[in-house]
């Protein structure tokens, strides 16, 4: 057998292997928007004059010729819904600079809704949830070289392991990245293992009898954030959008400046934080995301 015999056989089965994921992964995300595949922005929102988008990506992934057989033959929404090629990604930060989007921090929008002054014009931030290899090797990269600060939501009980045909970043990959970053970068709380759905494909965050083990969960993310870096999560990031009433309250307890789901919106001076809404970024929301902050 050839090299180039075992190169396609390889190519083959791992085709084959991410058709076969494809429709496990689609399920979850009709968990995250129903039926409905628009992830644009709505009518109402479109309107607003003023405010701050929070922007949520997942996968950078590499354009290459394989990444995009693989895409043309999958509906893994990993490679659609939750993930945007590194040329689509550097042209987005690309457009936020050319615009002079103000880019903001979480910190700075938590300052500016606390402080109860109307918001005037248009801000954008930045969040990565999971913060898997591509984070680091596609995306940081980019930001820095635009000096936009960002936000990554860790999983802290899955650092380093594959997850949904991506690999999570380790913990030195992480504290690597975020020492050549610096102040840019803010390392926040995705739960510590407690990002997964059920067999019905409801997020176990949302089970009532999963509470306490929810806030046992908590304590120990912040406990091992604080033993990486030396500091504690100031934010969080519901794993599939959203929680319950009563994790939210609990969260609200734990002094935590935003709570992180995804609602479609934009944030404003009257939003409450334990509620901020944020926006997948794909080729499915990109337009109208484009369009509101090209609208004055």
């Amino acid at each position: 057998m050839t090299r180039r015999t075992r190169k396609l056989i390889v190519w083959i089965i791992a085709i084959l292997i991410i058709l076969g994921m494809s429709l496990t992964v689609h399920r979850t995300v009709q968990y995250d928007k129903g039926q409905s595949t628009n992830y644009a922005l709505d009518k109402k929102t479109q309107a607003k004059k003023n405010g701050i988008l929070v922007f949520c990506y997942h996968r950078i992934i590499n354009d290459d010729l394989g990444v995009n057989v693989v895409k043309a033959l999958s509906d893994n929404s990993q490679l659609h819904d939750f993930a945007v090629t590194s040329t689509q990604f550097k042209k987005q930060m690309k457009f936020l600079k050319d615009h002079k989007i103000r880019v903001i921090s979480g910190q700075q929008m938590y300052e500016m809704v606390n402080n109860h002054t109307p918001i005037k014009g248009k801000y954008a931030v930045l969040t990565f949830d999971d913060i898997d290899r591509s984070t680091i090797e596609n995306a940081m990269p980019v930001m820095e070289k635009y000096k936009f600060p960002f936000t990554t939501f860790i999983v802290t009980g899955n650092t380093g392991r594959y997850r949904e045909g991506s690999k999570f970043a380790t913990w030195k990959n992480i504290l690597a990245a975020k020492k050549k970053a610096g102040n840019l970068q803010s390392l926040e709380l995705h739960t510590n293992d407690m990002h997964y759905l059920t067999k019905r494909l409801v997020p176990i965050i949302e089970k009532p009898d999963e509470y306490n083990r929810f806030t046992r969960d908590f304590i120990t993310s912040q406990r091992i954030m604080h033993s990486k870096t030396g500091q504690f999560g100031t934010a969080f990031a519901y794993p599939y959008g959203g929680g319950t009433t009563k994790t939210t309250n609990f969260l609200n307890s734990q002094n935590l400046q935003w709570v992180a789901t995804l609602n479609t919106g934009v944030v404003n001076d009257n939003t409450n934080l334990m509620y901020t809404p944020r926006m997948i970024i794909n080729n499915d929301s990109w337009p109208s995301i484009h369009k509101w902050f090209s609208t004055k």
